[in-house]
């Protein structure tokens, strides 16, 4: 089912789409915008390497990894086929997409080292993918994913395509396809259900309280499993993240030094020290004592987003 956007007036009156005519100016549109659409950086606007053509070339700063993004008109074409032939071409060649960072970055000098090659992954932007596009992305370890757009008039909306819950592994597919095998060894998707394995069902039922607190906040609260934490996003930008321990949870809140009005002090100051999440300020939860005070606290970090 198509979207359908409305102007309220004292009747509503439907937004007709406005068609993007070339690849090329969708393109523009989220290369001039890709912190705000999509949190990434971008490295380089048509890059090549081995006679490809990567439409755009990006970085993305918390997982550390290099991102390509597609942007396809045609409905016919194999998104699958296309993303993996991506990434193996990413993997073969990890020298030059570093150069390349360094080249456009001469003040942000990235290392081999500085990279995490397992979070590698490409992103389709299409007006319109078909039934079958998105059907054949539909696995919960596939580093590919689909974003659909549609524009009215002066309006853009960005509609990121989810997995199903019900989402299978692709790794039976690919030990039949030695370029795809290679890739889903060294590529590494991170789920909830991932960072939850081999915790105890009390550890779980906390993170789930949790969790559930949290997405209740405020409207469109996004949950993205990172490698090693779950991100709470809102508006792209982390909120909060959530370490699992094996005895309980590491909460980071996504403050600045000196803002997080924490009256009861249960929360330290890490903004001197390496850490995993984002934001300044973290504490050990065990139970849900504090559930309803922490909540107070992770809502400052949105008020100041």
């Amino acid at each position: 089912m198509q979207p359908s956007l409305y102007k309220i007036s004292k009747s509503l009156e439907p937004l007709k789409e406005t068609p993007f005519k070339k690849e090329r100016e969708l393109q523009n549109i989220f290369e001039a915008n890709l912190p705000q659409i999509m949190g990434l950086m971008l490295v380089k606007s048509e890059f090549v390497i081995k006679n490809k053509r990567v439409d755009t070339l990006a970085f993305d700063q918390e997982s550390k990894a290099f991102v390509i993004i597609e942007y396809k008109r045609d409905r016919n074409s194999s998104v699958v086929d296309q993303g993996f032939t991506y990434l193996s071409l990413m993997l073969q060649n990890k020298a030059d997409f570093i150069l390349e960072f360094n080249e456009q970055n001469p003040n942000k000098t990235l290392s081999r080292n500085d990279v995490d090659w397992s979070q590698s992954r490409v992103v389709f932007v299409s007006s319109d993918f078909t039934d079958n596009q998105i059907e054949a992305t539909n696995f919960k370890d596939i580093a590919i994913e689909l974003y659909e757009v549609k524009r009215y008039g002066d309006h853009l909306l960005i509609i990121p395509i989810k997995k199903s819950k019900a989402a299978e592994s692709i790794k039976p597919i690919t030990q039949r396809n030695k370029e795809y095998k290679s890739v889903v060894d060294e590529i590494k998707v991170y789920t909830e259900e991932n960072l939850l394995s081999n915790k105890s069902e009390e550890v779980i039922a906390l993170y789930e309280k949790y969790r559930s607190a949290i997405i209740n906040l405020t409207d469109d609260i996004e949950v993205k499993p990172k490698k090693w934490y779950i991100a709470f996003k809102k508006d792209r930008r982390n909120i909060c993240d959530i370490e699992i321990q094996k005895v309980g949870l590491k909460i980071a809140i996504n403050v600045k030094k000196g803002t997080l009005d924490d009256p009861k002090k249960i929360t330290r100051d890490i903004s001197g020290l390496g850490h995993l999440g984002n934001g300044d300020y973290e504490l050990k939860v065990s139970d849900d004592k504090n559930l309803e005070y922490t909540m107070s606290l992770i809502k400052q970090a949105i008020i100041e987003g």
